[in-house]
């Protein structure tokens, strides 16, 4: 009996660091997905790519940034018509200390970011602003989507 209880700790014990190791695999592989999907997330949203940089969103994705919540379909006609559509646009949007966590799931991630935001309206007037950036990321169907996202200016000291 003893021999029998022993081969079976020995089973068991490899047959769960084997999947722990697949596990951290797994978690490594979704952190650099989602690394890369935030990269073109935010090259999209520099370069004005309005139509890119929206198809990151779920339609039902939960923003809030300057004081308020905004609808997905409404700041993309925002972005659409009245910054780019109108002559404005992004000029820079620099991040940096960017985390990323990914849950345990492996199927939902949270990034977060410093940013250096320079603006420009369809007037010419020239926004510059330092923020703090979090967005909730999930994988759906196969592809890294924005289910949330929260940005906070930082003020001038």
């Amino acid at each position: 009996r003893t021999g029998i209880m022993k081969k079976l700790y020995v089973l068991l014990t490899t047959i769960l660091f084997w999947s722990s190791a697949c596990n951290a695999q797994d978690h490594i592989i979704a952190t650099e997905e989602v690394r890369k999907a935030a990269l073109a997330f935010n090259v999209a949203y520099e370069t004005n790519d309005v139509d890119g940089y929206f198809e990151m969103y779920t339609d039902d994705a939960m923003l809030y940034f300057y004081g308020e919540r905004w609808e997905v379909s409404t700041y993309y006609d925002y972005w659409k018509n009245a910054m780019v559509g109108a002559g404005g646009g992004v000029e820079k949007n620099t991040t940096s200390d960017t985390q990323i966590k990914v849950a345990l799931d492996g199927n939902t991630a949270v990034v977060g970011s410093f940013i250096e935001n320079r603006s420009r309206s369809p007037e010419g007037n020239i926004n510059e602003e330092k923020g703090y950036e979090t967005e909730v990321w999930q994988k759906i169907e196969g592809e890294w989507k924005i289910i949330s996202l929260h940005y906070s200016v930082i003020p001038d000291e």
